[in-house]
């Protein structure tokens, strides 16, 4: 295994009311490989994720099921240091009047907006509009976050998770709900995120998500692995019928796929 491998996992089992509902033989991804993980509902996309952040643990084993860079313990506190999240879902848990400044900053602290009773420190505004900054969208620093459209919520959210410098960033599901102006938006910050060095974990249904910059392909189905590898050999019609369990015709222009049912 490389020394800097960011996961690692080895006969990984989850267990929810005595049935598995994830299993993973063999799994690796190094820092600076993005991946996305692509699958059905019930696939194990989400446990998968948990997995990574921690929120989930495998059956006990031995050796070790989990390696978050080489530490079998790994700490949620250093998980946290590492990862940082983003899903379609946070965007639902803003339901207060708070300025998109504070809401950044509340990455500093994993909450949507300043703790109760914490003073906004420059040091931290800085950081926060340097992510903003960043992500193209410093001039609604001081925007009612509840007043944004859908793109632009959902880019404040992605700042708000690299605000603590993460060196991997889980993206579930970002573009659900956006229209097209908002995908574009939100995918063309990950091609800059992924070009400037930040490892992308990228889940999703669609495979117009997936940038020209990820190259692995991760399919799950059933709670195992379907296929793991190149994306130019998995995203195929043959693998995404088998893969939906519906006739599906995988089609490519320039580096970008898609789908479509083939009724």
């Amino acid at each position: 295994m490389a020394q800097d491998a960011f996961l690692r996992l080895h006969d990984a089992v989850v267990r929810r009311s005595g049935k598995s509902i994830l299993q993973i033989d063999d799994f690796e991804l190094d820092f600076g490989q993005h991946l996305a993980l692509l699958g059905p509902n019930g696939s194990g996309k989400s446990t998968f994720i948990q997995l990574i952040t921690r929120e989930v643990l495998p059956l006990y084993r031995e050796d070790p099921a989990v390696l978050f860079m080489g530490n079998p313990r790994a700490t949620l506190a250093q998980v946290k240091k590492t990862v940082g999240m983003v899903s379609a879902t946070m965007q639902d848990q803003i339901t207060v009047h708070l300025p998109v400044l504070e809401v950044v900053v509340g990455g500093l602290y994993g909450t949507l907006g300043l703790p109760h009773g914490t003073e906004l420190l420059e040091a931290d505004a800085q950081a926060a509009r340097t992510a903003l900054d960043e992500l193209g969208v410093l001039d609604l620093a001081d925007r009612d976050v509840m007043t944004l459209s859908t793109g632009q919520a959902r880019r404040v959210l992605i700042a708000r998770a690299l605000i603590h410098g993460p060196k991997v960033l889980v993206l579930d599901e970002p573009c659900t709900g956006l229209d097209p102006a908002g995908m574009f938006q939100v995918r063309r910050s990950m091609r800059q995120l992924a070009q400037r060095g930040v490892t992308l974990v990228l889940v999703t249904h669609y495979p117009e998500d997936i940038v020209p910059e990820i190259q692995r392909m991760v399919l799950l189905k059933g709670g195992r692995v379907f296929a793991d590898g190149p994306k130019d050999q998995l995203m195929t019609s043959r693998y995404m019928t088998e893969l939906f369990d519906v006739p599906l015709q995988a089609s490519r222009t320039g580096d970008y796929f898609s789908l479509v049912g083939a009724y």
